[in-house]
């Protein structure tokens, strides 16, 4: 990332809700919002791209220019929807075509460039098919070559893969992972699927009710979440408490040891596979440890996913085989074990 190319703060009311997000992204960066429904994401994509006013104590510039009170046709934005918008009585041609011609290119010119973009995301044989033709893939593919075309500063998707299959959005993920490295504006994804915001981008901005909970690269939002949401998001069992060198207080005066030294304000964290579950009280060295009820099991990949009912509730990964030695009932009465060394201890306070 080289400079900042957006520099936005979305501050939009609608109602009683309130979007209030501080939101930068470099030149050549590809930045993913995420967070629950409700949380406020299309409201700033759509806010970005001039569809839903900003507040007067918002602010749009990108790339030096103020955008705040400029109209969507006027502002140099591509926007890729959830289910694509592709026009129906067009060909695929001249979907990628209609940007251009509406920014004043004649129909050659226009056509031309729709030709490069469509032979970028490998659709020059598609070229006259209309979108009722086309795959969900090959849909995606034109929006994105559309979006494109008109050449913009910043490019926005919305869900862009939400409308595929699991077997095409996978190739679809890679092929449009390459055609954002190479785009040299800024990038906004809004989605809900952490694995799309892992490959795709390069920076992780997170939102609960219209408001920032916490941004970071990959690596430390998986390692250090900061909410419930986040932590359900990366697999993570989460508690906040009180530390007090390696000990956290988090619920009712129950404590867990982390070999991490913390003080004061605190989270800890540890992920399912970290939970060991016995049918009597375990000896030996787990320094966490105390009895839990099996709440509910649930398939999770090659495994069972357990969740448990006790001081604090917690989930637990297990395989099919231990499962059947501990005969696996809700009401079951459990021992649950998590070794100080599979917690991680870290400050309650802003990064």
């Amino acid at each position: 990332m080289t400079g900042v190319l957006l520099d936005a703060r979305l501050a939009v009311r609608r109602g009683t809700f309130q979007l209030d997000v501080e939101l930068r992204i470099g030149r050549g960066e590809t930045v993913a919002l995420l967070g629950p429904n409700g949380a406020g994401k299309t409201t700033a994509l759509r806010a970005l791209a001039g569809l839903t006013p900003l507040s007067a104590d918002g602010r749009l510039l990108l790339d030096g220019r103020d955008l705040s009170r400029t109209p969507p046709e006027q502002r140099p934005i591509g926007v890729v929807f959830q289910d694509y918008l592709l026009f129906p009585h067009l060909s695929a041609r001249d979907n990628v075509a209609f940007g251009p011609r509406r920014h004043g290119r004649d129909r050659k010119a226009a056509h031309a460039v729709a030709d490069h973009w469509l032979d970028r995301v490998g659709l020059t044989e598609y070229a006259r098919r209309k979108p009722r033709n086309l795959s969900g893939g090959q849909a995606q593919r034109v929006a994105l070559a559309r979006a494109l075309a008109v050449d913009p500063t910043l490019l926005l998707l919305d869900e862009p893969l939400a409308a595929l299959d699991a077997r095409t959005r996978l190739e679809t993920r890679g092929e449009l992972r390459r055609h954002l490295s190479a785009h040299p504006g800024a990038t906004l994804l809004v989605t809900h699927d952490p694995l799309d915001a892992l490959v795709l981008a390069d920076r992780l901005v997170i939102v609960e009710q219209g408001r920032v909970v916490q941004e970071g690269d990959a690596a430390t939002i998986t390692a250090r979440p900061r909410t419930d949401y986040v932590a359900r998001l990366v697999g993570l069992n989460l508690f906040r408490g009180h530390g007090d060198g390696h000990a956290v207080t988090v619920a009712d005066g129950f404590t867990l040891t982390s070999t991490d030294t913390v003080h004061g304000d605190a989270f800890v964290a540890f992920p399912p596979s970290a939970v060991a579950l016995h049918p009597h009280q375990p000896d030996g060295s787990p320094r966490n440890t105390w009895p839990a009820v099996l709440a509910d099991v649930q398939h999770h990949g090659d495994n069972l996913r357990v969740r448990l009912d006790g001081p604090i509730s917690v989930a637990a990964d297990i395989t099919p085989a231990a499962a059947a030695q501990l005969d696996l009932v809700p009401g079951r009465q459990l021992w649950v074990a998590v070794k100080a060394t599979e917690t991680r201890a870290y400050p309650d306070g802003s990064q």
